[in-house]
């Protein structure tokens, strides 16, 4: 089946993106959220993003009004009956995102394939939610979405192999790299990065460093483009601890322990760039 209309559940920081690269690329887009203001800030900030390849010169204004005109927002989960493949990008918060499942197994046609943006739940639970668990598939994009090439396809226990082709194809036409992962906690990205993360605070937590110095090391010392907390303030902390719970849970490893001055931060409100202040102030 031809794939011409793109649904994305979730109009935040990961759903914008994902809704902007879709449209990009010439599908139609349905952006939903729960609220009229969440899907207008990120139609607002898609908008942005173009207008600032127009003034760059990467995009004229005409291509620019294209792709925000392949773009309808919604604010009914029922409108994704319209769509031809959706991809879940609410927050990181598991019983949101299986009531998401249910919700979107009701209003989708049957052969459609429900995708999910988790950067850490399971998809064989996700997938149990559902009729269509053989429909059921990780499409895990990187933040932030537009830039970052990465797409990680995480396939399921009941994932078939059709959908799999599907969604790396669909990577491909985003103009993405897929990579294949397995339905194990935290998949490839996050096992490997957020207990480097969680290891940058624990540092911060007994002293070793001062979160600059941290950073620096791992910017310098290891020529990461950015520091691991510097990244956790941009991913948003509550984020990174949501991902650290789920790994230790998965896991049933001590390794895996979230560091009590990331959760600190996060039950004080400290979550990041979002919040105005993690372990920076911005």
């Amino acid at each position: 089946m031809e794939l011409k209309t793109f649904g994305v559940v979730g109009a935040g920081q990961m759903g914008n993106g994902i809704a902007q690269v879709a449209a990009m690329s010439g599908m139609q887009v349905i952006m939903n959220d729960i609220k009229d203001e969440f899907v207008q800030r990120g139609l607002k900030n898609i908008t942005n993003i173009l207008s600032r390849n127009v003034d760059k010169g990467k995009m004229s204004a005409e291509e620019k009004d294209a792709i925000l005109g392949r773009i309808k927002t919604s604010v009914q989960i029922k409108d994704m009956a319209a769509a031809d493949y959706v991809v879940e990008a609410a927050t990181e918060n598991e019983p949101i995102k299986l009531q998401i499942f249910r919700d979107l197994d009701a209003a989708c046609a049957p052969d459609v394939i429900l995708a999910t943006n988790t950067s850490s739940i399971p998809i064989g639970r996700i997938a149990a939610q559902t009729k269509r668990p053989e429909k059921v598939i990780g499409m895990h994009f990187m933040n932030p979405v537009p830039v970052m090439k990465l797409v990680e396809v995480i396939r399921g226990l009941r994932t078939s192999d059709e959908t799999f082709k599907v969604t790396w194809d669909l990577s491909l036409k985003f103009g993405k790299t897929p990579a294949e992962a397995n339905d194990f906690p935290g998949f490839i990205s996050n096992r490997v990065l957020m207990p480097m993360i969680n290891e940058a605070v624990y540092a911060v937590y007994h002293g070793v460093g001062k979160p600059e110095d941290i950073d620096t090391v791992m910017r310098l010392g290891m020529n990461h483009p950015m520091g691991p907390l510097a990244l956790a303030d941009l991913i948003g902390l509550d984020t990174c601890l949501a991902i650290m719970e789920v790994l230790h849970n998965g896991f049933c490893d001590s390794k895996y322990r979230p560091c009590p001055l990331l959760r600190k931060y996060v039950e004080a409100g400290w979550l990041g760039r979002k919040s105005g202040r993690g372990f920076y102030a911005y």
